[in-house]
């Protein structure tokens, strides 16, 4: 009889446990006063020059609870109307009340919003918090706020390519801080890019790497001319006149050159498929040009290096056609950026000046303009 009594009340005390488990897993937690967010602007005009000062300050009052609970927070943007179906958040540590969001920092969650940059947006902005899965929210803020699109020149990482042939491309000889730049699109520390050579004589045709627009840090050949760098090597020395694309790994030390003079083919043109128009570099615009090209409507072109097929630049994918004016991306496909064989064509026939800038690896540009 003991041993059954025994049982029975483990059993019992079973139960209770089991009960009070369930229980606990029942409580739901309670907000005890709601978060208050506060910002010191309604207007915000984003700017990538100012692009690492404060663009707005919040301030905020947290949320309690009628537990003990150890919260995140997170500003959260979404675009009015939307009800934060789509949003983006900035993170801030649990013992901050007050952050500012820098303009490179705004400027980034409009653009995973998908706000349209140089105009107006009407966002709304509150305070989240979070404790395990269960998040509340604050008091909602509209803003106005107007962001930039991000100069390339500015979002990549570059380095610099002085040398004696700068001066004659609209540059400055041997001058780190004037000279063209090569870029690196995947920030990888792997660098490519173009620059124009006009004259061998003297040091009309050597060049290095430098660095930081200086020359502590610089990379020349190393002596073996066989596209190995070393610290402050040798001047590498182009051996024609022309437009080289260069590559460069960096923390490699290797680079290579080679020859890339473009121009214009397609039955869109006067000479069809069979012959190319080159172009010119201005070094007053640091472009190449054709000055003017007869393009029909009808037919497509692109573009190719050293009239062969190894370098071309096309749209990224499917045919495209140009506007009169319009500056578009243009892709080079030896470097994959090119799925297919695609081409260009005009929407309307006539005269046109066609223009491209390579200054920049990261978003080579094309513009045709009607005559």
């Amino acid at each position: 009889m003991k041993h059954i009594f025994r049982i029975l009340a483990i059993a019992f005390i079973g139960l209770l446990v089991i009960s009070c488990e369930k229980d606990e897993d029942q409580a739901i937690l309670g907000e005890t006063s709601k978060g208050k967010l506060t910002s010191d602007k309604s207007a915000v005009v984003l700017n990538e020059i100012t692009s690492g000062d404060a663009a707005i300050n919040f301030n905020w009052v947290k949320p309690t609870f009628d537990v003990a609970v150890v919260p995140t927070q997170q500003i959260e943007f979404g675009i009015k109307g939307k009800n934060f179906k789509e949003s983006a958040g900035f993170d801030t540590t649990n013992d901050l009340t007050a952050s500012p969001i820098t303009h490179a920092q705004l400027n980034a969650i409009m653009f995973s919003l998908g706000a349209t940059p140089g105009i107006v947006n009407d966002i709304e902005v509150r305070l989240k918090t979070s404790v395990g899965s269960a998040a509340f929210y604050s008091n909602v803020l509209e803003v106005k706020i107007t962001p930039y699109t991000p100069n390339p020149d500015i979002s990549y990482p570059k380095i610099n390519v002085p040398g004696g042939y700068a001066g004659a491309a609209g540059y400055t000889n041997w001058d780190p801080g004037s000279s063209p730049n090569l870029f690196s699109p995947e920030k990888d520390g792997k660098y490519r890019g173009f620059i124009y050579i006009t004259d061998l004589t003297g040091e009309g045709g050597q060049y290095k790497f430098a660095i930081n627009q200086g020359w502590p840090g610089n990379k020349g050949d190393d002596g073996t001319n066989t596209g190995k760098l070393k610290d402050d090597g040798a001047n590498i020395v182009a051996p024609t006149i022309g437009t080289y694309y260069l590559k460069v790994d960096w923390p490699g030390n290797t680079y290579s050159s080679v020859a890339a003079n473009f121009g214009i083919i397609g039955d869109a043109t006067p000479t069809g498929w069979n012959s190319d128009t080159d172009f010119v570099y201005n070094p007053a615009t640091k472009k190449y040009e054709i000055a003017s090209i007869q393009l029909s409507a009808s037919g497509i072109f692109k573009f190719r290096a050293n009239d062969d097929w190894t370098m071309k630049f096309q749209p990224a994918s499917a045919d495209q056609t140009l506007t009169s004016g319009s500056s578009v991306v243009t892709y080079l496909s030896s470097e994959n950026t090119v799925t297919g064989d695609p081409n260009y064509k005009v929407d309307v026939a006539g005269n046109y000046k066609v223009e491209l800038d390579l200054h920049n690896s990261a978003n080579y540009r094309l513009i045709v303009t009607k005559l």
